[in-house]
């Protein structure tokens, strides 16, 4: 980047493919889409997963904002000869997601938010969030007093994240974590997410405390989805629901115990993972789904994949009109 940052990114699926950009939750990184490379191919699909600052091979930045990584998003789909994509954000990557299409609308054909946070400015949404991976850091005094609140949450290398995230959830993301935990891939998703310590976190964290004011959500003028599971306890359903309210193209999907956004934190990239992503490297410079009940968090983005798919065929056909 011309500030002499780094910026990772890995892709998945064929080149040819359909491009989607992937926004990972927080922690998260750029491999947090390779567990779902097989739906990838089937959906003709190219996603492409790219670490915020912080994460993986990313250079942190301090002090950015939401708004702040959308030159970043933007030069990696440049570097790759990727002229318009789709945008998928995850939980925490909801907002960069909205960003990308508030600031670049005419390279963002259509957005899939899944399991997303929603505007802090928004009371309801804000105070659902939880006090100990979100308010603490929220609340300190400065970025040195914030890692530390994160560090004595996840542990420095992440090694109290499986601990954290096992509290208070809904039986089928116990289940999956119980999982994950087991995957050999996790450490290498670990070691991504945390390979800055938890700077991208407390980062990610300082940019959305504030809420969505370094760009204007209704200047997404794209078809968006929605996704969210009803029964989600890390980011609550009031979140979709205000989303979707806040934007003037929106199909919402809710179900009954759908899990939760668990993969945001980098359990999805253990899961199916048949080989490596299709490259891999750092540069310098709508309409609503039905879902089984006992759709599993995995489940969840892989449907968020699909819907992307067919939200990139209605933007086609919306837009060549």
């Amino acid at each position: 980047m011309p500030d002499g940052r780094s910026v990772g990114f890995a892709t998945y699926g064929s080149d040819v493919g359909t491009p989607v950009v992937w926004c990972h939750g927080g922690p998260g990184s750029r491999l947090e889409p390779a567990g779902f490379e097989p739906f990838v191919d089937q959906l003709g699909l190219r996603v492409i997963g790219i670490d915020r600052p912080g994460y993986g091979l990313s250079s942190p930045r301090p002090d950015r904002s939401i708004a702040d990584w959308v030159p970043d998003g933007l030069a990696v789909a440049d570097a790759l000869g990727v002229q318009q994509f789709l945008a998928v954000g995850v939980s925490t990557g909801g907002a960069y997601a909205f960003a990308l299409a508030a600031t670049a609308p005419a390279r963002v054909r259509a957005v899939v938010a899944c399991c997303a946070m929603s505007d802090m400015r928004h009371g309801p949404s804000r105070y659902s969030m939880s006090k100990e991976i979100c308010h603490d850091v929220w609340n300190a005094p400065d970025r040195a007093a914030a890692i530390d609140v994160a560090r004595a949450v996840f542990g420095d290398d992440g090694s109290l994240l499986m601990t954290t995230l096992g509290r208070d959830l809904c039986a089928a993301d116990t289940a999956f974590i119980a999982q994950a935990a087991t995957d050999p891939a996790q450490e290498t998703s670990m070691r991504a997410q945390f390979a800055h310590g938890v700077q991208g976190y407390v980062d990610d964290r300082r940019a959305d405390g504030p809420g969505w004011v370094s760009f204007d959500i209704t200047a997404v003028d794209c078809p968006v989805v929605v996704l969210h599971g009803s029964e989600d306890t890390i980011v609550d359903p009031v979140n979709a629901q205000h989303t979707s309210e806040s934007l003037p193209r929106r199909a919402l999907a809710t179900s009954p115990k759908v899990a939760s956004s668990v993969c945001r934190h980098g359990f999805a990239s253990t899961r199916g993972r048949t080989r490596r992503p299709a490259s891999i490297g750092a540069i310098s410079m709508c309409s609503p789904t039905k879902w089984d009940s006992s759709t599993s968090p995995h489940e969840t983005s892989r449907q968020a994949l699909t819907e992307t798919r067919r939200t990139s065929r209605t933007s086609a056909t919306s837009r060549s009109k």
